[in-house]
């Protein structure tokens, strides 16, 4: 223990638990973590989808990349050290909202098994359902909805992922989806037909 740490009394014992709060809310918490490369679709799907968990009575928080950047890891940049700094402390959040009775949809690029797992380590593995959203990245490039790949293909953007720096496709995701041939309404559906028991109380 450092001396830090010695001055941390955690109060944990003395607040409400999650099984309170889920109890309170009628529904089971997890985090479904999308992964995938820009432009394979990560936040179209997890905002459709959230939409359609709010319609069936959930309450749910979206974590998304762009967002998190402006706020808690504006402090970031995109070395190796401060991505996996990023999902680590996303990790830490979603652990809260789960804690919470939350159901979380965090949408990041999340490039590594090594970084993913980082995050499943943190959050549980019963509570981490890992979502593969797989598009090629030929695909991604022709949206480029940010126009980041055109920035990276010119040299503007240095370790962008799917260019010159990897990402490692999911080995054993809880559901992989392709973006290129379901629409996003038949994705939804067949995400939330996968989750429906886990989450419903």
């Amino acid at each position: 223990m450092t001396k830090k740490q010695e001055n941390i009394h955690p109060v944990f014992d003395r607040i409400l638990n999650r099984e309170d709060k889920q109890t309170f809310l009628k529904q089971k918490s997890k985090v479904l973590w999308f992964t995938g490369l820009s432009g394979s679709g990560k936040s179209t799907i997890a905002i459709a989808l959230e939409k359609k968990l709010q319609k069936k009575g959930f309450l749910t928080q979206i974590l998304d990349g762009d967002n998190v950047r402006t706020g808690i890891n504006n402090n970031l940049g995109f070395s190796n050290q401060d991505r996996t700094e990023n999902i680590r402390r996303i990790a830490e959040i979603s652990k809260l909202f789960l804690d919470c009775g939350v159901i979380t949809l965090n949408s990041f690029v999340s490039p590594t098994i090594k970084i993913r797992e980082l995050a499943k380590n943190i959050i549980g593995e019963n509570d981490f359902l890992e979502i593969y959203v797989n598009a090629p990245l030929e695909v991604c490039e022709q949206r480029d909805v940010k126009g980041l790949y055109k920035k990276a293909r010119k040299g503007e953007i240095k370790d962008f992922t799917g260019i010159d720096a990897p990402f490692e496709e999911s080995k054993n995701p809880f559901i992989e989806i392709r973006t290129d041939k379901s629409t996003v309404d038949q994705l939804v559906e067949e995400i939330y037909d996968k989750i429906k028991n886990l989450i419903s109380y």
